[in-house]
């Protein structure tokens, strides 16, 4: 049996688990990328660690009509960071009391497609840091690890319709926030060089 797809390698692994060691290797960088903007190097990479444990101890239960396995995988690893929220708030408040030290033109350019947290621009972290958790996982999973709105159903397992809900109010309290002060191009631009703006299924 072939392993080209995600799906072919969790079905393979329910009956002979050391398969799922694919899957970890096709995923593991995107997953502990994402986790490490949100809660940091050390915390992530413990986080990442867990993710995997989670899916290899589901994988029976994953539904193989899907071939991708990636939005499962930041579901897992979203509903393991909601553990640690505190954390994430306290890291998004601290970055939003840093100095700001940059022209206008640059803010522009530091948003939340940045490699880092650390990157984030203080009103962006603010703006991040105002939103309820459920539309913070939202608008990061599309702005950071590139789902689509059905993946990101799929992922937080909520119908499509709140997903477009919640961006909605996500981007209305972030144009609230910095969309005065001239830190995004347009009114679909708010986070600069990621895909958020865009109204894509």
């Amino acid at each position: 049996m072939g392993l080209d797809t995600d799906a072919a390698v969790i079905l393979a692994s329910v009956r002979v688990p050391s398969h799922f060691a694919v899957l970890f290797d096709r995923h593991f960088d995107a997953i502990y990328s994402y986790l490490r903007r949100r809660m940091g190097t050390q915390l992530a990479e413990d986080l990442a660690a867990q993710t995997f444990e989670e899916a290899f101890r589901l994988r029976a239960r994953y539904d193989v009509s899907r071939e991708n396995a990636r939005p499962w995988l930041y579901g897992i690893a979203t509903n393991l960071g909601r553990n640690h929220w505190r954390q994430e708030h306290r890291r998004l408040l601290a970055y939003s009391r840093l100095p700001r030290e940059t022209t206008e033109a640059d803010m522009s350019d530091v948003a939340v497609s940045r490699a880092d947290t650390d990157a984030l621009a203080p009103l962006v972290a603010r703006a991040l840091g105002s939103l309820s958790p459920a539309e913070r996982d939202t608008l990061l999973l599309l702005a950071w690890a590139q789902l689509s709105y059905r993946e990101i159903s799929h992922a937080l397992d909520v119908p499509i319709g709140t997903v477009r809900s919640r961006l909605s109010r996500a981007r209305a309290q972030v144009r609230e926030l910095i969309g005065g002060s001239g830190q995004y191009r347009d009114e679909d631009d708010v986070l600069p060089g990621s895909r958020w703006g865009s109204n894509h299924g």
